[in-house]
């Protein structure tokens, strides 16, 4: 299963859990997940069907530019990040 890492603003809602486990083959079926098992953490994370604006997913290694559909395998790491900008 996917470990997503949780941001520090959510744990109030995942009974202080850094990270968890959860099922999904995209990032969407994973909030899913997540929102299945801590209410209220989709609606953090996201306005509609998009991350929330000054967010990204980083899946394995990589910043996604696919967001809510990047697809992920089981043995990936989630983490969802303050976007940064500048130049």
């Amino acid at each position: 299963m996917p470990r997503v890492f949780l941001p520090a603003e959510i744990r109030a809602l995942t009974d202080q859990h850094e990270s968890v486990n959860v099922t999904g083959t995209t990032v969407a079926e994973v909030l899913e997940a997540l929102d299945t098992r801590y209410p209220g953490v989709r609606q953090r994370l996201c306005d509609g069907n998009q991350l929330r604006s000054g967010l990204v997913v980083s899946v394995g290694h990589a910043i996604s530019a696919l967001g809510l559909l990047q697809p992920v395998s089981d043995t990936d790491e989630i983490h969802f990040l303050p976007s940064v900008g500048g130049g």
